[in-house]
């Protein structure tokens, strides 16, 4: 049997939601928890519908703090839609505040990143 032509035309997803994250998004969820075994300077956390793209980003602004001794993620599975982030901090920081500060950095940098494309783009676009 020869296989069917290409299509380049967008097909529509009738059993898929709209928005594929309205059904991700719920303001009386929680998608973070503490693992048990917790203290102030290191903890395991566990979020739910992240993957990869977040995982490594936050790792790397979690690092860049001098007052972070370890931080790593994990997929558990790769068919469950959880990552894990454990954190250990040196004493005076606690692994709320170096998540928080990692959480706030990489918001940062994602601000500078917007601007720095939309000044580039409309630069060019001017041309």
């Amino acid at each position: 049997m020869p296989p069917e032509p290409y299509n380049s035309e967008d097909q529509s997803m009738t059993d898929a939601p709209a928005n594929p994250q309205e059904s991700l998004i719920d303001l009386e969820d929680r998608r973070i928890r503490v693992l048990s075994g917790a203290s102030d300077s290191a903890a395991s956390f566990e979020f739910e519908a992240e993957d990869h793209t977040l995982g490594n980003a936050l790792r790397y602004m979690i690092m860049k703090n001098p007052d972070v001794e370890f931080c790593g993620y994990s997929i558990p599975h790769p068919s469950e839609a959880k990552m894990n982030v454990r954190i250990q901090t040196y004493e005076g920081t606690t692994v709320y505040d170096a998540l928080e500060k990692g959480f706030d950095d990489l918001m940062a940098l994602c601000d500078v990143v917007t601007n720095k494309f939309t000044t580039a783009r409309d630069a060019f676009d001017a041309k």
